[in-house]
């Protein structure tokens, strides 16, 4: 059975132009439209495709609120973005709603096509290629706001040491490090270690030490 898609954009030009590009391709069907948010959510619970292509600026909301409406029921639909905003902003709350790809709508229809087929076969994955450098530069930003000492702690955070058993690997009171974990939670937006680690994670600022142990 071909792969079935649901289109999202406002402009029917563009629409039509991303259904001829999948048009070309035997393994891929569209099986409807919308041009909005509400349409897009409709047309979803009723058409179940394999994948949503949809544009960021929609004129009742974004595509964002598509792909967490579409991500809240299913985590089996691939879900692509397309926009013509590429900031790391855009990037990361794309990956955050639950996209499976984020493209510039100036990519071709093949560029498009190829990350449909993707988010289909890999939907909880993400795909960018500006992620690599949007990550790269939130760990540059985020680092710089953690002190040394407390990079130094959210790394034995990681590898699971509690405040105790850090305050005798580092031969500071243990008040001292609890101290410094509470900063690195604010920096990090975190309530606690669970959040902060994936937060960290998630900026880069762990990526080293993860390497390295691995």
């Amino acid at each position: 059975m071909p792969t079935s898609v649901l289109l999202v954009d406002d402009h029917e030009l563009i629409r039509q132009g991303l259904a001829r590009a999948f048009e070309r391709d035997d393994s891929m069907t569209v099986v409807g439209q919308a041009a909005t948010v509400a349409e897009a959510i409709t047309r979803w619970r009723t058409l179940r495709p394999d994948v949503v292509v949809t544009d960021l600026q929609l004129p009742d909301g974004t595509g964002l609120d598509v792909v967490r409406a579409v991500r809240s029921e299913s985590d089996e639909v691939g879900l692509v973005m397309l926009t013509m905003h590429t900031g790391d902003a855009q990037i990361f709350a794309a990956m955050e709603a639950g996209a499976s790809a984020f493209l510039n709508k100036e990519a071709r229809g093949a560029e498009v096509v190829s990350a449909a087929k993707h988010a289909a076969r890999a939907p909880r994955s993400f795909l960018s290629s500006g992620l690599a450098g949007a990550v790269m530069r939130r760990a540059t930003t985020a680092a710089s706001q953690l002190s040394p000492r407390e990079q130094e702690i959210l790394e034995l955070l990681a590898e699971g040491l509690r405040a105790g058993e850090i305050a005798g690997r580092l031969y500071l009171g243990e008040s001292t490090v609890k101290t410094h974990i509470t900063h690195i939670y604010e920096k990090l937006g975190a309530a606690n270690r669970a959040q902060a680690l994936v937060t960290a994670m998630r900026r880069g600022l762990l990526f080293d030490s993860l390497s390295a142990a691995g």
